[in-house]
């Protein structure tokens, strides 16, 4: 993993960004001997959507049109 001064981040975070997204390697950024931040590339499961993740995983078991329960065990429905 490399580590960057925050002075050089500093001046050229543009292409040491351009370069964590292309060589999907972090980045340590430092200031005298500290350690201050991880700059990592997104993984591409984190950049997709939630949105439609679960489908493909359902199973339908059984028909899904008729009630679960007769009307006849239905108390209300019994008067």
């Amino acid at each position: 993993m490399e580590e960057i001064q925050l002075a050089h981040f500093q001046k050229d975070i543009r292409n040491i960004i351009n370069a964590v997204i292309h060589s999907h390697r972090p980045v340590l950024i430092s200031d005298k001997g500290k350690f201050l931040v991880k700059i990592v590339p997104l993984s591409s499961s984190e950049q997709a959507s939630w949105l439609g993740c679960m489908r493909g995983t359902g199973k339908i078991t059984g028909d899904i049109i008729a009630p679960a329960e007769e009307s006849d065990d239905w108390e209300a429905l019994s008067s």
